[in-house]
């Protein structure tokens, strides 16, 4: 009887060690496989009332600039780097932003859309006269001006109007040449034979000399006619227009060839404008364009693109591009300056998005797109051709999706744009760790001000929602007004945004 009592007890003894051996063996195992999350490393959700653990991810800097670490540490002027979670990270998407919040920013949305983009080429030009309606006076033969009825550059002249008279031994000879032969010609009409063929033929050589010096058929039939030569020729305007140039001066010799008036026919002028080098795809020969003048206010005249020029300035980067506009009224003037507006808009319709949606950094450009009621996403984006109020977009939205068209200012930190739009999220009844906020207050004294590079430095009490330290450094000025009757040493409160890595924007300043 005893025998068998003991063998039971020790029984009872080997299956109790067993299983304390199995359950230590079992916690080993789970301690080694279940590694202990560092402090801070546990986020309370409301998931059933229990914790959740969320993976750490590294720590980032403070200020927002391009630098991580694996452990905690502390940044040059002692603030702590802020830890990244998993989800957290800036390939994340899916960021939720409250109602209440979306209202008070004034956020909108619009849909990206099929559109005829009208895009517009806009380049700076002048008014010059067109050159193809200059004319020049000049003489033929040698001689002396007589006398001058135009005696001013920019006089106004009509077609045919005088201009000046001269003399010209030369000229006088050749009219009596003429006139003598033609005579002879007439009294040798009966006689007949060779006389009369070699008179023919002095009168014919006589008349063509007086026309290649430009004498006008009517002053030759009169000097058939009366058989006198005049002393003096007439020279007349060939075209109506503005003097612009007169040289003739009364009582002066001239030689042939030699340049005495200038006129220039205003009916028409061009202008000439600079399109940059980027734009002059989009210009074309018969195009329209729209110019403006300073001297006109809310005028607009339309001419047309009559040529491209096939060189470019390399000064400048600009190509300049010829256009023609009627002028009948004079009112245009050479040398006027003009602002040449050229509609550029494509044939087809394009994908586009308002261009107040675009967040233009200069390497990339972002949208923010709305993926449902609160939630959004920033996405790069690829841009073709821009309008005056929409964009072209290549690749990044689809046809249909809504994109943030106003309160973008507030998101534009593109190197840290999840975190930026992270802080404007209000998860209610949530034990969340704060992520940094869009736009933060404080306060501090105003120690210097530099206009020239739109910054301050503000000597500033430690910042809350940033967990910043008191401290000396200095910010950009969203607008040099903000400063406006600010003195330093003045005590001010103000609110500021992250605009770029390390790049801190105020927005709002006004003395304590």
């Amino acid at each position: 009887m005893r025998t068998g009592l003991t063998l039971i007890v020790v029984a009872i003894a080997l299956a109790a060690g067993g299983f304390a051996g199995y359950r230590l063996a079992l916690t080993k195992q789970n301690t080694a496989v279940t590694p202990v999350a560092p402090q801070g490393d546990l986020l309370r959700g409301a998931v059933d009332g229990q914790k959740t653990a969320r993976k750490l991810l590294y720590y980032r800097n403070p200020m927002g600039l391009p630098d991580t670490s694996p452990v905690p540490k502390k940044d040059p002027m002692g603030m702590d780097y802020l830890p990244v979670y998993e989800g957290e990270d800036e390939d994340g998407s899916g960021l939720k932003i409250s109602a209440e919040k979306i209202q008070k920013m004034g956020v909108k949305a619009e849909a990206a859309k099929l559109r005829l983009l009208d895009r517009s080429v806009r380049a700076s030009g002048r008014v010059e006269i067109d050159e193809s309606r200059t004319y020049t006076v000049t003489a033929k033969f040698e001689g002396y001006i007589e006398r001058l009825y135009v005696n001013t550059s920019g006089q106004p002249v009509g077609r045919g109007q005088p201009l000046f008279e001269v003399y010209s031994p030369e000229l006088v000879s050749a009219q009596r040449e003429y006139a003598l032969a033609a005579q002879g010609v007439g009294k040798l009409n009966e006689a007949g034979g060779e006389a009369q063929g070699a008179m023919q033929q002095l009168a014919e050589s006589s008349l063509q000399r007086l026309k290649n010096w430009d004498i006008s058929d009517e002053q030759v039939k009169a000097l058939a006619r009366s058989g006198e030569a005049k002393r003096t020729l007439t020279f007349r305007s060939p075209v109506a227009g503005v003097v612009t140039e007169k040289k003739a001066v009364q009582g002066m010799r001239f030689m042939p060839g030699e340049t005495l008036f200038q006129i220039a026919d205003t009916s028409s002028v061009w202008v000439q404008a600079d399109v940059f080098e980027q734009d002059i795809a989009a210009v074309n020969v018969g195009q329209k364009a729209k110019i403006r003048i300073n001297a006109y206010p809310g005028e607009v005249f339309e001419g047309r693109i009559a040529y491209v020029y096939p060189t470019l300035k390399a000064e400048t980067r600009t190509v300049p591009v010829r256009i023609e506009l009627p002028n009948r009224k004079g009112r245009l003037k050479p040398a006027m300056f003009a602002d040449v507006d050229i509609p550029a808009g494509g044939a087809q319709q394009v994908l586009t998005v308002p261009v107040s949606a675009v967040i233009d950094s200069g390497p990339r450009q972002v949208l923010i797109v709305q993926l449902g009621e609160g939630r959004f996403e920033p996405r790069v984006v690829r841009l073709g051709q821009r309008g005056s109020e929409f964009a072209q977009v290549l690749e990044g939205v689809r046809e249909g999706e809504m994109v943030v068209s106003s309160a973008n200012f507030l998101i534009d930190a593109e190197s840290n744009l999840k975190a930026a739009l992270g802080g404007m999220q209000k998860a209610e009844g949530t034990a969340a760790a704060k992520a940094s906020a869009v736009g933060h207050e404080a306060v501090g004294v105003l120690n210097a001000i530099d206009a020239a590079a739109g910054t301050v430095t503000i000597s500033h009490e430690p910042v809350a929602s940033l967990k910043w330290p008191a401290m000396k450094m200095d910010f950009v000025l969203a607008n040099p007004a903000l400063v406006a009757g600010v003195k330093p040493g003045t005590a001010i409160e103000f609110e500021f945004v992250e605009r770029g890595q390390g790049e801190w924007v105020i927005t709002s300043l006004g003395k304590k």
